[in-house]
C-alpha cells in the first residue's frame, strides 16, 4: 500500500537489508528504463537526504521522481480526468458521449442483463461477495495494516523537510516532518475488509513493523503511535511467470445464457498502481472489440488451468 504524496517531499529511497536484495537492486539499476531514473548513492549521500538513516551495505538507491500516492485521492482525480476527456471528445466528435457514475446495490451479475452490452467486474478483494464467484476465483486474500506515527511535541527535530520516503523491509511514507505512515503487515487468508483496526491488531502490527523500520531509520522509535488503518488485498496465484493479474471474458464460467458480456479485471494485489493504466487500456480495447485475444494469453490462461467447480477442494494457498 503506497500512501501519501506531498509537494514538499521528493522521491523514494530504496535500501537493501540483505545480500540477496542488494544483488537484485544492483541488477535492476543496470536494466532500468532511461525514463525511470535510479541513482546509486553512497552511505554519506543517503544520510544527507535523511540524517540518521542506516545504510546496511553502504549503498542506497534513490528514485528522485518516484511518488507515494494517496490512492483514494488518485482514483477521484482519475474519474474527473475521464469526465473531462469525455466532454472534450464530445465537443470534437459528431457523436455525443456520456460518462456517469451510478451507485446502487447489486445482488447478482444477472441483474445487468438486458441493460448493458458489457460489464467489467473490478471489485478487488470483494469480488467473492458476488454469488457467481464465491470461492471460485484463484485469488489469495491478504489483510494489511498501516501504522500512523507522530513526533512528540518535546522533540524539535523532525523528519527532513524535503526528505524522501523510504522503501525497505517496511516502508515509511512521509506525510509531514512530524507525521509518518509505516507499513505494511501481511495477514494471509483474512476476509476482514474493514479499514478499522482493533487495539490488539494495532499492537500486533506495531510489534511487527517498528523493528523492521528501525533497522533503517532508528529515530522512528522516538515517534508516537496515533492510529492505524487496514485494507484487504486480492493477490493472484503464484505461477512460473510470477503473480500475474486475472483478466478476461468470464461468460464461459457463469451459469445460464447471458445477453450481456461479462469481463473480469482483478488480482492486481499490491501492484495496482503499477499495472492499472496499461491493463485498463488492454481491457478497454478487448471489451470494445469483443475480442479477448487482444489481452496477452498470460493474463487469461488462469481460466484454463482452474477447475472452478472443485476449486476450494483442490487448492490451498500459502
Amino acid at each position: 500500500m503506497l500512501l501519501m504524496k506531498s509537494d514538499d517531499f521528493r522521491g523514494i529511497l530504496r535500501l537493501a537489508t540483505n545480500l540477496k536484495n542488494m544483488t537484485k537492486l544492483n541488477a535492476n539499476v543496470k536494466t532500468s528504463l532511461p525514463s525511470c531514473r535510479v541513482d546509486t548513492l553512497s552511505k554519506e549521500a543517503a544520510q544527507e537526504l535523511v540524517p540518521g538513516i542506516c545504510v546496511p551495505f553502504d549503498t542506497a538507491f534513490y528514485m528522485p521522481e518516484a511518488l507515494n500516492i494517496q490512492s483514494q485521492n488518485y482514483l477521484q482525480a482519475l474519474f474527473w480526468s475521464c469526465e473531462n476527456l469525455v466532454t472534450e471528445s464530445s465537443t470534437f466528435d459528431s457523436g455525443k458521449k456520456l460518462l456517469q457514475l451510478h451507485r446502487r446495490p447489486v445482488n447478482r451479475l444477472s441483474e445487468f442483463d438486458g441493460e448493458y452490452d458489457a460489464v467489467i467486474i473490478c471489485l478487488g478483494a470483494k469480488v467473492n461477495m458476488l454469488p457467481e464467484f464465491s470461492g471460485r476465483l484463484p485469488l489469495r486474500t491478504c489483510r494489511g495494516v498501516i501504522a500512523h506515527l507522530e513526533l512528540p511535541d518535546d522533540i524539535s527535530e523532525g523528519y527532513p523537510e524535503r526528505g524522501p520516503s523510504i522503501l525497505s523491509d517496511a516502508w515509511i511514507a512521509v506525510k509531514s516532518p512530524r507525521e509518518l505512515h509505516v507499513g505494511s503487515t501481511w495477514e494471509w487468508k483474512s476476509s476482514n475488509s474493514s479499514p478499522s483496526v482493533s487495539p490488539d491488531e494495532a499492537s500486533s502490527a506495531l510489534t511487527e513493523l517498528l523493528p523492521k523500520a528501525s533497522v533503517i531509520y532508528p529515530r522512528i522509535m522516538n515517534w508516537d503511535f496515533t492510529g492505524a488503518r487496514a485494507g484487504l488485498r486480492a493477490m493472484p496465484p503464484l505461477t512460473s511467470l510470477g503473480s500475474l493479474p486475472l483478466l478476461g471474458c468470464i461468460n464461459d464460467i457463469m451459469e445460464g445464457n447471458q445477453t450481456c458480456k461479462y469481463w473480469l479485471f482483478g488480482g492486481l494485489g499490491a501492484r495496482g498502481l503499477l499495472y492499472h493504466g496499461w491493463l485498463g487500456n488492454l481491457m478497454a480495447h478487448a471489451v470494445l472489440s469483443s475480442d479477448e485475444g487482444l489481452i496477452p494469453l498470460e493474463l487469461t490462461s488462469w481460466k484454463n488451468t482452474i477447475q472452478f467447480s472443485d476449486f476450494n477442494k483442490q487448492t490451498e494457498f500459502h
